[in-house]
């Protein structure tokens, strides 16, 4: 078999063309480009068995990431496998609000809860040489894949086994950030994620209990004037900010992805010799 013809039996199974092309590229660790030049280029007949296999699985709807076992965070290539949630473009945003206040926070000690694949607090390491960085999840099986990514990537991070600010006792942090299960129970589309671990995508109800335990124990973990910053479903901004500001934070605000729709917001602990005013809490 040759890679136009598995080319050809990937669209007879109704397998996307580009992502055909991404199996093929990552066994012959070629590019996509090669690949349309050499069409005729003849596979080992493990490796054709292999693809075929793993194109069977991609039409039956499993995610092309854990089929490669990677996937691209922040420029940083990640393995991710089924124990973790697959980062998705939309969580950079994140990463990129907390890189812009990372200069102001109150210390270089940054927190990552609820880690997975460890796409956050590495890309923030990446960004910032030298930040100290901290990253809790309640699975041992995602601390694995978090773990083997940062040896892989060379990067040193604090890992802590438990929920969300739990393994945490007694530490403060300048910053903390956090990616948690937030899709409402029966959501239509957990349909089209039931290859991904579904504690990391709902934990059931509106999807907004995690947000609130998080946001409730953040006040012991946080110094005075630390941010807190978590990603959260597109219609749930307005009831962040009011847990937020319920909880004592100030400037409570959402910021909105490529799409236009609300997915991050966050807001930032008082000083302990700031005037508490209701304009503060934005």
């Amino acid at each position: 078999m040759n890679v136009g013809q598995v080319l050809a039996a990937a669209r007879a199974l109704g397998v996307d063309r580009l992502d055909a092309q991404w199996l093929l590229a990552h066994h012959l660790q070629c590019t996509r480009a090669w690949l349309l030049a050499h069409e005729d280029h003849g596979l080992a007949p493990e490796m054709a068995r292999t693809i075929g296999e793993q194109l069977a699985r991609r039409a039956a709807g499993e995610p092309l990431a854990y089929l490669l076992g990677e996937r691209e965070f922040c420029g940083l290539k990640l393995q991710v496998s089924p124990a973790v949630l697959i980062p998705r473009p939309e969580t950079e945003l994140l990463v990129d609000w907390a890189t812009q206040l990372l200069p102001t926070a109150p210390s270089a000690e940054v927190v990552d809860l609820g880690t997975g694949s460890g796409a956050i607090a590495l890309a923030l390491a990446a960004r910032r040489p030298g930040l100290a960085v901290t990253a809790t999840d309640a699975s041992d099986s995602a601390l694995a894949v978090a773990r083997g990514n940062a040896q892989r990537l060379g990067f040193k991070i604090d890992f802590a086994l438990g929920p969300w600010w739990a393994p945490l006792a007694g530490r403060r942090f300048g910053l903390a950030l956090a990616n948690p299960p937030y899709v409402a129970e029966g959501d239509p589309h957990l349909a089209d994620l039931v290859h991904e671990p579904v504690s990391a995508l709902t934990a059931g109800g509106q999807g907004l209990d995690e947000l609130r335990r998080i946001v409730a124990g953040a006040a012991a973990h946080l110094q005075p004037g630390a941010w807190l910053l978590l990603e959260h479903g597109h219609d749930q901004g307005p009831a962040v900010r009011e847990m937020l500001k319920a909880a004592g934070f100030f400037l409570a605000q959402t910021r909105t992805d490529l799409a236009g729709q609300d997915r991050c917001s966050g807001g930032r602990m008082p000083m302990f010799d700031q005037e508490l005013t209701p304009e503060a809490h934005g």
